[in-house]
């Protein structure tokens, strides 16, 4: 043994969090674990790397392998490595995050996934392993760019309202925006397309139907903005969600 073996006896694996908007929800995807450690607990798609893979590729294949989706972009967040975090040994884990819509893909669980499945996320409780700690990062790392960058055409339906893309800005940050000063912001932005167009089949007055502008939306993903607004009544907050029931 040389003095460099012990360095050669840690795993990595990669974990996916995947955020999606539907019915008024912030959405991230779970899987039910199918094998120990942690069988039957709600987690993140993840798992290990192999050794003849890079960390990028590994993050694809496992979140096609344990769900179903297919060339999703997928961006490196930040690396676990506290020594307790898995009980099987050293394995440092890189976390990876995207924003899809939720209605382009089917879910299909396979390999050690029981069941794959969106959940809330402010409803989301105990998950395995670290995960939980995972997610928080992960969630705020995009409260962050909400404010840095358009966030919508990834999360929205081609065509939406305004209290739409308010409802996905208030779950995000888990906060109530005045109604006011939020469609002042984003219609003074001129991102916006004005349909000409009204809801259709529902209960209430029909709202007007928008559309992101894609060549101004690429290029305020580019140079960024600052997208401050006046915040009202705050949600109920992640640690008080901690004491909630695991799913």
């Amino acid at each position: 043994m040389t003095e460099f073996d012990s360095f050669f006896k840690s795993a990595f694996t990669v974990d996916n969090v995947i955020f999606g908007f539907d019915e008024g929800d912030l959405k991230v995807l779970l899987i039910k674990r199918g094998e120990a450690p942690y069988m039957g607990k709600w987690a993140l798609p993840g798992y290990f790397v192999y050794p003849n893979e890079d960390l990028d590729g590994a993050a694809n294949r496992v979140l096609e392998e344990l769900t179903g989706l297919r060339k999703v972009y997928l961006e490196q967040v930040k690396t676990f490595g506290a020594v307790d975090r898995h009980p099987f040994g050293r394995v440092i884990t890189v976390a990876y995050f995207s924003l899809v819509k939720i209605n382009d893909y089917k879910l299909q669980p396979a390999s050690i996934a029981q069941k794959a499945q969106w959940h809330p996320v402010s409803k989301v409780g105990e998950l395995a392993f670290d995960h939980r700690e995972i997610l928080d990062s992960c969630l705020e790392r995009l409260k962050s760019l909400v404010r840095l960058r358009p966030l919508g055409f990834e999360l929205l339906p081609p065509h939406f309202t305004l209290t739409d893309l308010q409802h996905l800005y208030e779950a995000i940050l888990e906060t109530e925006l005045d109604k006011r000063n939020f469609r002042k912001k984003i219609l003074s932005m001129d991102l916006l397309v004005d349909l000409r167009q009204t809801q259709e089949g529902v209960a209430h007055r029909p709202a007007k139907l928008y559309r992101f502008d894609r060549d101004k939306y690429v290029r305020f993903q580019a140079e960024g903005f600052n997208f401050e607004l006046k915040e009202g009544k705050r949600k109920e907050s992640r640690r008080n969600r901690e004491l909630a029931p695991a799913l």
